[in-house]
């Protein structure tokens, strides 16, 4: 079995992966996996400075990884092997130059973990959320989910901002800790088993390959 390490961009992010862990695959934070949120998205370093220390207070996640996944590939964890996840927001980037600017930095490394997964939520991790306007109901009984019926699953359309007017909040108002409360209420009722984003069923085939 392995121990998986997950690497995200924010505080946001982490209810819904850690309700893939535990209620799609059943593992035990602190046992089977940690997941490490970040101070926002950043960017990688050049080439040249990518296994340097990041900048002081740049507490972002692609700015970390370098340096992160090359101590990752030093340990181990209770005799495990350890697996690392990582799971970056598109945004406004194309998602197949963004996934191989990542598998390219993983490649250039000297020293990383046998098995790492890379997964780009598409437009960002709010999208899973909008995707399943079930969940999004059954966590707020008044939310206006026919805000979000005209949108394809991930079709970037500013995805956090639509989730805020569903939910009758004006995004102007909203920063981070709305999005951890949104993540906190909508992530139990996410359909696990038939995901509705395809960028979110792919981060839970990635982890079924690797448990």
């Amino acid at each position: 079995m392995r121990f998986i390490e997950v690497l995200c961009e924010g505080s946001s992010d982490v209810p819904a992966i850690r309700e893939v862990l535990t209620r799609r695959f059943k593992l035990v934070e602190g046992e089977h996996f940690r997941i490490h949120p970040h101070r926002g998205k950043g960017k990688l370093p050049l080439l040249a400075h990518r296994l340097k220390k990041p900048a002081p207070g740049d507490e972002t996640l692609l700015a970390q990884l370098p340096i992160k996944l090359k101590n990752m590939g030093r340990q181990s964890q209770g005799g495990f092997e350890v697996a690392v996840v990582v799971v970056v927001d598109a945004d406004d980037d194309d998602c197949r130059q963004l996934k191989q600017s990542l598998v390219d930095l993983y490649t250039a490394l000297p020293t990383k973990p046998p098995r790492v997964l890379f997964r780009i939520a598409v437009e960002e991790t709010e999208s899973w959320f909008i995707a399943d306007t079930s969940a999004v109901r059954a966590a707020y009984r008044h939310a206006d989910v026919a805000i979000l019926g005209n949108h394809a699953p991930d079709v970037v359309c500013g995805a956090w901002e639509r989730l805020a007017e569903c939910l009758g909040d004006m995004p102007a108002d909203c920063r981070g800790r709305e999005k951890t409360e949104w993540a906190t209420a909508i992530s139990p009722h996410l359909d696990l088993d038939k995901p509705k984003s395809p960028s979110f069923a792919a981060l839970i085939g990635g982890i079924a390959r690797i448990v």
